[in-house]
C-alpha cells in the first residue's frame, strides 16, 4: 500500500493506493478518508492517448522527436543570445515545492531574469497582497480542522461544493452539529442551496456590503475596542472614512433588501466564532486586493482572528499555489517571502552563491503578453499550465504567442491550446510517475509519491531545469541527485524567511509538517509595530460596464468534476456524466426576451471576440447575467484583461457580453 496525496485542489487529500484502486486514507488530516470523484479517478489520467512522451521540436507544420540533449541546447542557446530582460518562465500551482525551487533558483539567481510568474496570478495573488498589507506576510490565519470550532462559516465567491469538494463535505458534516452558514454569490450555486442564508448580491457589489457590516458594527458598538487598541493600525482613519460613506447607496448596489441586510447582521452577532473564506469570486477582479481587505477588517474590527473557529481563510484552487507562494514562484517575490530590496537580495545572492539578481519585481503573467506584443519577449518557457486557454482576451494573447521567436512547453500531455504555439515540447511526468512535497491551502506541507515508474522518455520538471542549468555552465550549483537533495536546500532557505516565520526548516523527515502554527501568537503581525492594519476601502466601480450592445456580464466558475480544460479529467468517462463540459447559462427572462430556447445555439460577444456555445435556461444566474465554465475552452475569448493594480490578477467575472440565437437544435 502507497501512500500518496491527490494532485487536484488544495484541500490536498491523502491517498492509499493497492495497485489498482485509490481510496482515501482515513487517517489522514485533511479529508479523513474522503475523496472526490476527480480524486478517486485521478489512477486513470496517468496513462492516455494524450500523453506527450519524446521531446518534439516544430518543423514545417508539424513535430519532430528529437533527443534530451539536443532539446537542452536549443534552449540555452536561446537563452544566451537573449538579454534576461527578454526571458520569461510561466510556471504552475500543479508543479511540485522541488520544480518550483529549482526552476525559480535558475531563472531568479542565474538567468538573472525575475519573469518568473505562475498561473497562481490569476487565482490568489490578491490575496497575497490583501495578507501583506493587512499582516505584514503572506499568511493564511486559519486551518481547514477549525470549521469544527466555528458557530458560523460566510463563504463570500466561492462555490466550495464544486471546487473544494472534500472540504465542503466537512461543512455540511459540521452543519449537522450546528454550524451556519452563509453563502455570498450572485448566483444560485451547489454551495448556496446548502446555505442557511443566501444574499443574491449583484457582481463586483462585494465591498458595499462588508463597508456596510463594518459600518452596522461601528454603529452598534459590537467591535472589539480593546483588540482594536491592542493589535491593530489606522481604526480612526478606518472610521472616519466609512462614515462618510452614504449606506443607501451602498445597500442598492449589492441588490439586497435592507430584511436580508438584517438577517447577515443577525446570524453575525448570534455567534461566537465565525471564520470567512472565499476564492475567484473576490480574488479575480480589478477591485480583488480591496475586496480581500475589506472582508479581513471584518475580522479585525471584532478579534475573531487567531483564535480556534475565527479568521479569514483564504481558499487556494491548485493543490501546490501555497507551496509556490513560499518559494518564490510570483514575479513579485523573490524566494522564501522575500521582497526585492537591497537587503533581501543580498541574504539570496549568499545563499545561493551568485551576484546580479535584478532589484525590481518581474513582468507578471498578463505584462509578459503586452511585452510580447512588442517584441520584448525572446523565450518563454512554460510549465504545466496552458496560458492561451486560461489568459484572458485570448486573440490579444495568442498574438502575443506569435511574436515570441521561441516558446518551451514542458508538459505531460500533448492536448493544451498553448501546445500549436510551442517551438519546442518537452514531456514530464505527470501525478503518479514523479515524487516530492506540496503545500495545502492550509499550511500543510504534504507528500506526492510515486506510484508507478515514470514514463521511459519522460522527466520530473526539476530534471528538466536541471539539465538546463547545466548546459547553461551552472552544474556546481545545480548538483541535485534527487528530490530531497532539492529540498534540503530549500529547508535551509526558509531560514531567511522574516522573523523565521516560514518554519519549514524545522521539518523532520516524512512528516506531515503545518508551518507557522506559532505565527501571530498572541496577536502578533509582522508588520513593524506587530500590529494589523485596518484598511479603508470603497467600491471605484473598475470593472468593464456593461452598454446597449452589450448588456450582459459573465461570470465563469468551475464545476464539480472538471478540472479545469478537461486535459485530464474529460477523459474519464463518469466524470463526464455529471456536468457538460461546455455551455452557457441564461436567466429564463433574459431566453424568452431573446427568444432562446433550452439546447440552443447561442453566439456570445464581447469587445474582444465571440464564441458559439449550447444554452442552458435556469434561473440559477440573475437577469443581465450569464454564467460559462471554465471548462469551456474558447471562453477567454471573451474576458477582459483588466487588472488589479496592486496583485495584478485578471478581472475574470465582469466583462460585458451579447447573447442571441443562432441555432435551434431539434430534439
Amino acid at each position: 500500500m502507497i501512500k500518496s496525496v491527490c494532485g487536484y485542489c488544495g484541500v490536498g487529500c491523502g491517498l492509499e493506493f493497492d495497485t489498482s484502486k485509490l481510496i482515501g486514507d482515513i487517517a489522514y488530516p485533511s479529508n479523513e478518508g474522503l475523496l472526490c470523484s476527480k480524486g478517486v479517478s485521478e489512477l486513470h489520467t496517468i496513462q492516455t492517448t494524450t500523453r506527450l512522451l519524446r521531446p518534439q521540436l516544430k518543423h514545417n507544420e508539424g513535430y519532430l522527436n528529437i533527443d534530451w540533449d539536443t532539446s537542452m541546447k536549443y534552449v540555452a542557446s536561446h537563452i544566451k543570445k537573449s538579454d534576461p530582460k527578454k526571458v520569461a518562465f510561466y510556471l504552475s500551482g500543479q508543479l511540485l515545492t522541488e520544480d518550483y525551487y529549482i526552476a525559480n533558483k535558475l531563472a531568479k539567481g542565474f538567468i538573472k531574469t525575475n519573469n518568473v510568474d505562475t498561473n497562481s496570478r490569476t487565482c490568489m495573488a490578491s490575496a497575497v497582497v490583501a495578507h501583506k498589507k493587512a499582516f505584514g506576510v503572506d499568511y493564511v490565519p486559519v486551518r481547514m480542522e477549525d470549521i469544527k470550532k466555528a458557530n458560523l462559516l460566510i463563504l463570500a465567491g466561492s462555490n466550495a461544493a464544486d471546487s473544494h469538494v472534500v472540504f465542503f463535505n466537512k461543512i455540511k458534516k459540521e452543519q449537522k452539529r450546528g454550524l451556519k452558514l452563509i453563502v455570498i454569490d450572485p448566483r444560485v450555486t451547489t454551495t448556496a442551496k446548502a446555505a442557511d442564508l443566501h444574499l443574491r448580491i449583484n457582481v463586483g457589489s462585494d465591498i458595499d456590503l462588508f463597508n456596510l457590516v463594518a459600518l452596522r458594527l461601528i454603529e452598534d458598538e459590537k467591535v472589539d475596542a480593546s483588540y482594536i487598541e491592542n493589535h491593530t493600525n489606522n481604526f480612526s482613519t478606518f472610521k472616519s472614512k466609512l462614515q462618510r460613506e452614504a449606506k443607501t447607496k451602498m445597500l442598492k448596489r449589492t441588490g439586497l433588501s435592507q430584511e436580508e441586510f438584517e438577517m447577515f447582521m443577525t446570524m453575525f452577532y448570534e455567534n461566537e466564532n465565525i471564520i470567512s473564506a472565499w476564492t475567484m469570486g473576490l480574488n479575480q477582479s480589478v477591485q480583488g486586493v480591496d475586496k480581500n481587505l475589506a472582508l479581513i477588517n471584518l475580522h479585525l474590527l471584532t478579534g475573531k482572528i487567531n483564535k480556534a473557529g475565527n479568521g479569514p481563510f483564504s481558499l487556494t484552487g491548485q493543490p501546490n499555489a501555497m507551496g509556490g507562494r513560499e518559494v518564490g514562484g510570483l514575479s513579485t517575490t523573490l524566494a522564501v517571502h522575500l521582497d526585492f530590496n537591497d537587503e533581501d537580495i543580498a541574504k539570496v545572492e549568499e545563499f545561493w552563491q551568485t551576484k546580479g539578481i535584478a532589484p525590481k519585481r518581474g513582468l507578471t503573467a498578463v505584462e509578459i503578453v503586452d511585452e510580447a506584443l512588442k517584441g520584448n519577449i525572446d523565450v518563454l518557457i512554460i510549465c504545466h499550465t496552458d496560458p492561451i486557454y486560461h489568459l484572458p482576451n485570448r486573440n490579444k494573447v495568442e498574438e502575443a504567442f506569435k511574436k515570441i521567436p521561441f516558446i518551451v512547453e514542458i508538459n505531460a500531455y500533448e492536448n493544451s491550446e498553448t501546445a500549436p504555439f510551442a517551438h519546442l515540447r518537452l514531456p514530464a511526468a505527470p501525478w503518479g510517475e514523479k515524487e516530492g512535497t506540496q503545500t495545502n491551502m492550509d499550511r500543510s506541507i504534504t507528500q506526492q509519491k510515486k506510484l508507478t515508474r515514470t514514463s521511459i522518455d519522460c522527466k520530473y520538471d526539476w530534471e528538466i531545469f536541471k539539465l538546463l542549468a547545466h548546459e547553461l555552465g551552472f552544474q556546481k550549483e545545480f548538483s541535485f541527485e534527487n528530490a530531497q537533495e532539492i529540498f534540503d536546500e530549500y529547508k535551509e532557505m526558509t531560514k531567511l524567511s522574516k522573523n523565521g516565520h516560514l518554519d519549514i526548516y524545522t521539518m523532520k523527515e516524512d512528516e506531515n509538517f503545518i508551518w507557522g502554527k506559532e505565527l501571530f501568537k498572541n496577536n502578533e503581525f509582522l508588520t513593524p509595530n506587530k500590529k494589523a492594519n485596518i484598511h479603508f476601502v470603497k467600491n471605484e466601480i473598475l470593472s468593464e460596464k456593461t452598454s446597449k450592445a452589450y448588456p450582459f456580464i459573465l461570470l465563469t466558475g468551475r464545476t464539480r468534476d472538471q478540472w479545469h480544460t478537461g486535459t485530464k479529467t474529460a477523459l474519464v468517462e463518469k466524470l463526464k456524466k455529471h456536468e457538460d463540459l461546455e455551455y452557457v447559462q441564461i436567466n429564463p427572462m433574459d431566453a424568452k426576451a431573446l427568444d432562446i430556447k433550452e439546447g440552443d445555439m447561442v453566439d456570445i460577444k464581447s469587445l474582444r471576440g465571440e464564441i458559439t456555445l449550447e444554452a442552458k435556461i435556469s434561473d440559477e444566474v440573475k437577469e443581465k447575467t450569464i454564467f460559462i465554465p471554465v471548462s469551456a475552452r474558447k471562453m477567454n475569448y471573451l474576458t477582459s484583461d483588466l487588472i488589479d493594480k496592486e496583485s495584478f490578477q485578471p478581472d475574470y467575472n465582469h466583462s460585458a457580453v451579447s447573447i442571441k440565437s443562432i441555432a435551434r437544435i431539434e430534439l
